[in-house]
């Protein structure tokens, strides 16, 4: 889940892997081709693997929403394929310490025919900034406690940031601005869009597809990317596709125009990759509320050191990728280098049932017990994790096993699985790797509330180093901050709050079309071909 995919970044992708995620280009279609190298009105169909749900861009958690929801909302500014800043919503931006100002673009329009104005920018994050609706988005882009100023006639939006913030500007490039109808009616988002992007969705299936049509008159994407370019597609549906060997067969056949294919299928594809990045893939979350088994230090720990994590991040990634070794890998990550496995205690069964004996847990059979509590755990996995996810999953159910763990073991597609994070729903352990550039986009889901009163820290995280590290790396400017970004990391990873252990490169193929993006597909850089 950038947060950014599933398929997830973040950037915040749960936000399962990756379609939230940054992608790094390495195939461009641009504008200039020689006349007739496109197809005129073509359609443009996405395999995505998991349902999109709500299509509200601020309350969506998953990689498939944040994917779609660049194709019907802008947002203030975009981010190239190197990192750097380009034009959106605004032309100018300015960070002067905890002020930020933007210059609104005149020319804009929203699908229904209105204006996007400051004062429609600040209500969009005067929601979001709001704890009281639990946007996802609170925190990991949007700075918690920012105050918004409008001024209508000079054209600019002025926050003014509780804290300094490292990667203000970087962050609010996740964020789509809805139009005033969509404000003051937000029932209207969850079938419909009102945003000023250069589509607008005309069909929805749910757990079909989602259909939107081009808007003619465009001109304000990325750098002024505008709709009117030769073999733009008229139409673009996301298919809802769970399967990646469908997904493969579909791709190859010409039924689809694009799909992210992570597993052994992709060998069937060789030549088409358009682009791909890397992401987390596995990801361990474990559930600290009150009377959860995993609250208790020792066996998060024990649970660790039963597994093979090398192991694990071989099979989860089909043999393809690599350990994990910092939280923030979407490209374009500022901050490399990080690596928090030497924060990990140390593995094997022997060890795994030491710290259970010294924490005053007792063998019971062929199990644990404590206080007359058994040691048993739910653990779900997202589906959209596909084959590579279930043989994985199956490695810790057996590991936990011969350990002595009673496991509850299921798999979940993304939006469902997301509804039981965010939604207080019954469980110790979770894979759902959630993915963003900067580390700073994660403190809303590492510190303070939960869902329930109105923040988005879901396993119930409370880390007083952690904490600590990641208000200094707060006050200091842009890369400036990673090494102390590096040190909160590995504060969390020796609590055991948070394991990634799994990292894999996630390319996107393509068949009859073109395309580019740095956060997901980027709509305008589409080319139909013939």
């Amino acid at each position: 889940m950038k947060i950014r995919d599933l398929s997830t970044g973040a950037r915040l992708a749960l936000v399962g892997i990756p379609l939230a995620s940054a992608l790094a280009l390495t195939s461009c279609a641009g504008g200039d081709a020689p006349a007739g190298e496109y197809a005129e009105d073509g359609s443009f169909v996405f395999a995505i693997s998991t349902d999109i749900g709500s299509l509200d861009p601020h309350l969506g958690a998953t990689s498939a929403g944040f994917a779609a929801a660049k194709f019907a909302y802008d947002p203030l500014v975009n981010i190239g394929g190197d990192g750097s800043l380009t034009s959106g919503l605004a032309e100018e931006w300015e960070v002067d310490g905890t002020t930020v100002t933007f210059t609104l673009r005149d020319d804009v329009t929203c699908d229904d025919g209105s204006e996007i104005t400051a004062s429609t920018v600040k209500g969009n994050l005067d929601y979001i900034g709001d704890p009281a609706n639990a946007s996802p988005l609170l925190g990991a882009f949007v700075p918690a406690g920012a105050t918004v100023e409008a001024d209508d006639e000079a054209g600019t939006v002025t926050l003014t940031l509780a804290s300094p913030s490292p990667f203000v500007v970087e962050g609010l490039a996740q964020v789509g601005m809805i139009c005033d109808a969509g404000l003051a009616d937000r029932s209207t988002l969850v079938e419909g869009t009102n945003g000023s992007g250069p589509f607008v969705i005309s069909d929805v299936a749910s757990n079909d597809h989602y259909t939107y049509a081009i808007r003619e008159g465009y001109a304000w994407g990325p750098d002024g990317a505008t709709t009117a370019e030769e073999g733009m597609p008229a139409i673009v549906e996301f298919r809802v596709v769970p399967n990646e060997t469908t997904a493969a067969n579909l791709l190859l056949s010409g039924d689809i125009n694009a799909a992210r294919i992570i597993g052994p299928d992709a060998a069937r594809l060789e030549g088409k990759e358009q682009f791909s990045s890397e992401a987390i893939t596995g990801e361990t979350w474990f559930n600290q509320a009150g009377g959860r088994v995993t609250a208790d230090l020792a066996v998060r720990t024990a649970l660790t050191q039963a597994l093979d994590l090398d192991e694990l991040a071989n099979v989860i990634t089909s043999g393809t990728g690599k350990r994990a070794t910092q939280l923030a890998v979407a490209a374009p990550a500022p901050c490399v280098g990080g690596d928090f496995t030497s924060a990990l205690p140390e593995a094997g069964a022997e060890n795994a049932a030491a710290t259970l004996e010294d924490a005053g847990w007792t063998r019971a059979g062929d199990g644990w017990e404590k206080d007359g509590q058994a040691l048993s755990v739910t653990f779900i996995h997202d589906s959209a994790l596909a084959a590579g996810g279930s043989a994985a999953a199956e490695l810790v159910v057996a590991a936990w096993t011969e350990l002595g763990v009673q496991v509850d073991a299921s798999t979940m597609p993304t939006d469902e699985l997301s509804g039981v994070m965010f939604g207080g729903g019954e469980w110790d352990v979770i894979w759902e790797p959630l993915n963003v550039n900067t580390p700073d986009q994660l403190m809303g889901f590492l510190t303070g509330a939960g869902p329930a009163d109105g923040g988005v820290n879901f396993a119930s995280i409370a880390n007083a180093d952690y904490e600590a590290k990641a208000a200094e790396a707060m006050q200091l400017v842009g890369t400036d901050s990673c090494d102390t970004w590096f040190e909160a990391e590995a504060a969390l990873t020796e609590n055991l709050d948070v394991l990634a252990f799994a990292n894999n490169v996630l390319p996107i193929y393509a068949e009859g079309a073109e395309f580019s993006g740095t956060d997901a597909v980027d709509p305008t850089t589409i080319r139909v071909l013939p």
